[in-house]
């Protein structure tokens, strides 16, 4: 918490004017808050009760470092030596099946395994262990390892949400966090191009969502409303952070990310974990994945890294319990700044005071925002957005 700051109460926030430069275009009415886009100031991370800094004004210096673009990586569709392609042979010795959609398996190398011992009592307060179990999952997407989320097809995306949902039914009622993620590209320490996620469920509630619970809670508590349904229709009325929407989701830079390109995929209506979805919401989902990956691909054009995960309402004991003041979202953080060879460093002040960006996140949506929905290899090849990846 920023000393002598604290979030304003509901009833002292002014809604600033709606300005529009298209009566006849909705989209093109953003409403703007004056002095974001100029000076320096605080944003509050509602999830996490944390500050950010924005410095916009240090975009308006030059920028004199070398832009390059990475060559693509050549990853041929198939390789029989790495361990996620079908039929290929794992660290363990086992012998992957000739899958032909989704492939999931235990971690050869677990963070987590579900008969750790218990560490026992600590003996002194500042020198406490307890116990960590759980399991951890490896998911390929799909058989090629040339292909990425935005290059799939809609059906073989859906099919990636189905699994998914599926995962949280299957590891919830015993574990109370289960921690779907994806780590794409060596930015991101990915060291295997073959597109994968990966599952931890643990039995107890990590950190960040511990954080998320406490703090969406207490809004719950204190203005009797779900915090991120009622973010989500301030930002569809707002428009000036949307990246993408459709009927069932919508997609935004959050007015306090911290990483230059960070976005949160929200459901329109109040749902509580992945399992909860429709098929309509599940299709939209798909959808709305594809279009966001194919825009963040597009910006530097170039296969774009990032780490994401899901975030929804605690399971395991949880279940027994009322969490009507969790919703389901999604996280990306992408490092990309300047260029696919330029990326942005949390060191320095942000590891030791507080995260800072230049970059506002309404300039980031209006970039994203503005790029095409066809990917461009797909455009290079003739393909429309309506025929990509089909």
């Amino acid at each position: 918490m920023v000393e002598g700051i604290k979030p304003l109460p509901y009833s002292t926030i002014q809604v600033p004017a709606l300005h529009c430069t298209d009566v006849a275009s909705p989209a093109a009415c953003r409403i703007v808050s004056p002095g974001e886009t100029d000076h320096q100031h605080l944003r509050f991370n509602p999830l996490r009760g944390s500050w950010i800094l924005v410095s916009a004004h240090r975009m308006k210096r030059p920028w004199q470092g070398q832009i390059e673009r990475p060559p693509e990586e050549n990853v041929p569709r198939h390789e029989p030596t790495n361990p996620l392609c079908p039929g290929s042979r794992r660290a363990n010795g086992e012998v992957n099946p000739k899958y032909e959609s989704t492939f999931m398996f235990d971690n050869d190398y677990p963070a987590l395994q579900p008969d750790a011992p218990d560490p026992g009592p600590g003996d002194h307060p500042l020198f406490q262990a307890k116990a960590a179990k759980g399991v951890c999952k490896v998911m390929c997407f799909h058989p090629w390892s040339d292909i990425t989320l935005p290059l799939m097809q809609l059906s073989e995306i859906k099919t990636v949400i189905d699994r998914w949902a599926e995962l949280i039914e299957e590891l919830g009622p015993k574990y109370p966090w289960v921690q779907i993620f994806e780590n794409k590209g060596a930015m991101m320490g990915c060291s295997n191009p073959h597109p994968h996620c990966q599952v931890w469920a643990s039995s107890f509630l990590p950190n960040e969502p511990d954080l998320a619970d406490g703090h969406q809670r207490a809004h719950w508590k204190t203005h009797g409303e779900v915090m991120l349904v009622e973010y989500a229709r301030q930002e569809a009325v707002r428009k000036e952070r949307v990246v993408v929407e459709n009927e069932h989701w919508l997609v935004v830079v959050p007015y306090w990310a911290s990483w230059p390109f960070q976005t949160m995929l929200l459901p329109r209506r109040h749902v509580l974990r992945l399992s909860d979805l429709t098929a309509q919401e599940r299709e939209a989902l798909a959808s709305i994945m594809k279009m966001l990956l194919t825009k963040y691909d597009n910006l530097f054009e170039v296969s774009f890294p990032y780490s994401m995960g899901w975030h929804g309402a605690p399971t395991g004991p949880y279940l027994q319990e009322d969490m009507s003041h969790w919703q389901l979202h999604a996280h990306y953080y992408p490092p990309l700044l300047r260029s696919a060879s330029v990326r942005k460093f949390m060191v320095g002040y942000e590891m030791l005071a507080l995260e800072q960006r230049d970059l506002t996140p309404e300039q980031a949506a209006e970039r994203l925002r503005n790029l095409p929905e066809v990917h461009y290899k797909d455009k290079a090849k003739g393909r429309t957005a309506e025929g990509q990846g089909e």
